[in-house]
């Protein structure tokens, strides 16, 4: 354990996630929540671009709010690898001693910020869905624990820096204001190519869409009772992707990737389709910001429907396929002889 003083470290740091010449969203996200924690605490927000030439994405950081970015620009840094990234950020959190640093809670961000808490002894709070600062300026990470089933609110009083990684798209991103100046200072890097223990051989996408970026999600609960046809049919019609609540989940009917609530994902799409979900608390945390909310359900004292925009009371076997076709119908273009 070391010991530091928190008055020698000052400002909120955000890490911008770049993969080649695209930003993950939620760095967007987490800027536009770092402004708010930056200005309750009276300092300054900073935005971290690691990455391969990047100068162009952290002058858009300050237009998402960044008073200065730090940036890392080496091709050492493309494509990601743990073992670079980590000793970058390390080196850089020692130097600059940021207050508060903040990472998206993706593969990415989940990979290496443990190499920059462990050596530097911070305090690090992982898949947080909510941030906030106390009169003392400490900062709040909220969370999900006991399976979803409560939320636990930690803060780090004696290490620095005070780390979080935040689930993708519990937070708005503000409207970039392209007018904004701010700082842009290359750093140092310090990582070389012959000292990188990790090598890519071959890169591959899996099949397995992001739901957090859907304008439209269908999604299935206990009651699909493990035939997701329906779903799949009535999401196709929408052009949606597939979601599912954690009973459907936890029964094996579909991957984990696809999981709305507490311990799974948070969507913000335009239109949300609940299909044999009953409503549970830990459900409604990953969907309640949805634009427009249906409710599909056998049940009709089911929970759902008090929050819901729309309810079909019936069995899904049959709502679905019929709403399927109806949208087919009204899509469908005329034919005219």
């Amino acid at each position: 354990m070391t010991d530091v003083d928190p008055d020698d470290y000052s400002d909120v740091w955000v890490f911008v996630e770049v993969h080649g010449d695209e930003v993950a969203s939620v760095s967007w996200e987490l800027l536009s929540e770092g402004r708010r924690l930056a200005d309750e605490k009276g300092e300054d927000l900073v935005a971290l671009v690691i990455g391969e030439d990047v100068t162009e994405i952290a002058e858009e950081a300050v237009a998402y709010g960044a008073d200065r970015a730090l940036v890392a620009d080496d091709p050492v840094f493309e494509p990601y690898r743990a073992d670079p990234y980590g000793e970058q950020f390390r080196h850089l959190v020692e130097e600059y001693k940021p207050d508060v640093a903040l990472i998206g809670g993706t593969h990415t961000g989940r990979d290496f910020a443990g190499r920059v808490a462990v050596p530097t002894h911070a305090g690090l709070t992982a898949d947080c869905t909510e941030l906030d600062v106390d009169d003392d300026g400490l900062l709040l990470a909220r969370r999900p624990t006991f399976g979803g089933d409560a939320m636990a609110t930690i803060k780090c009083e004696t290490h620095r820096p005070q780390m979080a990684t935040v689930r993708p798209g519990v937070f708005d991103a503000d409207e970039p204001d392209y007018d904004r100046e701010g700082e842009i200072e290359e750093t140092e890097v310090v990582v070389e190519e012959a000292d990188t223990l990790s090598r890519v051989l071959e890169r591959s996408v899996g099949d397995v869409a992001d739901i957090t970026d859907a304008d439209v999600v269908v999604a299935g609960g206990a009651g699909v009772e493990g035939d997701f046809g329906p779903i799949e049919d009535l999401a196709d019609a929408l052009d949606a992707e597939v979601a599912a609540s954690r009973a459907a989940v936890d029964e094996g009917w579909i991957e984990a990737a696809r999981q709305v609530g507490q311990t799974g994902k948070t969507v913000r799409p335009d239109l949300y389709v609940a299909a044999g979900i009953s409503g549970a608390v830990q459900h409604l945390e990953g969907m309640n910001d949805s634009e427009t909310v249906v409710a599909i359900n056998s049940d009709p004292n089911a929970p759902i429907f008090e929050h819901a925009d729309y309810g079909i009371v019936g069995d899904l076997f049959e709502v679905c396929p019929a709403l399927a076709e109806m949208i087919r119908e009204e899509t469908r273009p005329e034919v005219t002889a």
